[in-house]
């Protein structure tokens, strides 16, 4: 598992999104693997280091529909 520290004014939807490039079911695995978390607020204290799950497989993208030529 990963960590990363937070920066100034972050809170866990965006660490998330520096992370992983998305949050979809990722904020609440952090918060599973970071018991106390949520104690700290909205906006966390910087510099703290906060444990990341696993990084998500992909989801596959839908194929290019075009409409018209």
């Amino acid at each position: 598992m990963a960590t990363v520290r937070t920066q100034q004014g972050e809170t866990v939807d965006d660490l998330v999104w520096r992370a992983f490039g998305r949050t979809a079911g990722l904020v609440e695995l952090v918060y599973e693997l970071n018991p106390g978390l949520a104690d700290l607020g909205t906006i966390l204290p910087s510099g703290i280091t906060v444990t990341l799950p696993e990084r998500p497989a992909q989801k596959p993208t839908a194929p290019l529909l075009q409409l018209w030529d």
